[in-house]
């Protein structure tokens, strides 16, 4: 099935406490692709009311250009969240892209989300469905329920892992969110794949959670590297310092990308009667077929998301 949403940018995914004015207003002027303005964890159970209203005024009188604009809520079984998507959407409908669910354990959570959204969008005449949904896994019970969670609305644009709250599931023996420890392997080799599969099968982004220790530059690149060697689109800022990794790990090179263009029209060259109708063509010292075909799609689609030019052409031999 493929997903009818926009896709978005999304190598760097930059939280940003709902109540602190200050930290909205900086992040406005970081190169992040998405900001995510924060009602859940980053805010105090005392501080979310009025974090709603500072969360409204940011997104209606920001300067959000060229970012996707997401408003993480508190999860749908708290007392928090009803008010938190009648108030935003209410007051800043317009200026969003997508609300973020957290805490996913279960599909009746995203169609509450769902049905509540175009209750609000009808009240306000906004576009019905115009408004994502970004769904937070953080647990087994979500991830055992992710293939109907994935496929419950139309609206949901990105699958995220949430390490912090599924390490505590799982009674993980670790303190650092993001970081499992050193045992030799990585226990979350299966909750990555799951969620990328699941998210490639239906359309769908993966995006990869927080990695906390945000002084370990190294350790953060890591990380980031292990998610996009399965595919993800993008992950997680805590800091601003971790931005330009997260838009280098997540974008190709150049070296790469003009390649890919070459193998897409070398390959459209070979198989037209002008090339030879050839089903497999040389191109350098390298062997292209259908299947090279397929991975540079990948790798270029990235790089026009993010409206990469090239650098070189393909000129046919002789």
């Amino acid at each position: 099935m493929t997903s009818p949403r926009p896709t978005r940018p999304r190598r760097s995914c930059l939280a940003v406490p709902g109540s602190s004015e200050k930290m909205l207003e900086k992040a406005q002027t970081l190169p992040a692709d998405q900001v995510f303005l924060d009602l859940e964890d980053a805010v105090a159970p005392i501080a979310k009311p009025a974090a709603r209203g500072t969360v409204v005024e940011a997104l209606n009188h920001g300067d959000w250009s060229g970012k996707v604009r997401v408003v993480r809520i508190n999860d749908a079984d708290t007392e928090w969240a009803h008010e938190d998507v009648l108030q935003v959407v209410r007051g800043a409908g317009r200026n969003l892209d997508a609300i973020m669910l957290p805490k996913v354990e279960r599909v009746a959570h995203i169609h509450w989300l769902d049905v509540l959204l175009t209750q609000v969008e009808r009240e306000l005449g906004l576009p019905e469905g115009g408004i994502g949904i970004e769904a937070q896994i953080e647990g087994p019970a979500g991830l055992s329920e992710i293939e109907a969670i994935a496929t419950a609305t139309s609206r949901t644009e990105t699958l995220i892992f949430g390490p912090g709250d599924f390490m505590a599931a799982m009674k993980m023996p670790a303190l650092t969110i993001g970081a499992p420890g050193a045992a030799g392997y990585d226990p979350f080799d299966t909750v990555l794949m799951t969620i990328a599969m699941t998210a490639r099968k239906h359309g769908l982004q993966a995006i990869d959670g927080p990695f906390a220790l945000i002084k370990d530059l190294a350790g953060y690149r890591a990380s980031a590297e292990r998610a996009a060697a399965y595919g993800y689109d993008g992950k997680w800022v805590l800091h601003p310092g971790q931005i330009d990794t997260a838009n280098d790990v997540f974008a190709p090179s150049q070296e790469d990308y003009d390649k890919a263009e070459l193998i897409i029209e070398a390959y459209a060259y070979y198989t037209s009667e002008a090339g030879g109708g050839l089903g497999a063509a040389m191109l350098g010292d390298e062997m292209i077929d259908e299947a090279s075909r397929k991975l540079a799609l990948v790798t270029a689609g990235r790089g026009r998301l993010l409206n990469m030019k090239r650098t070189t052409r393909f000129e046919p031999a002789g």
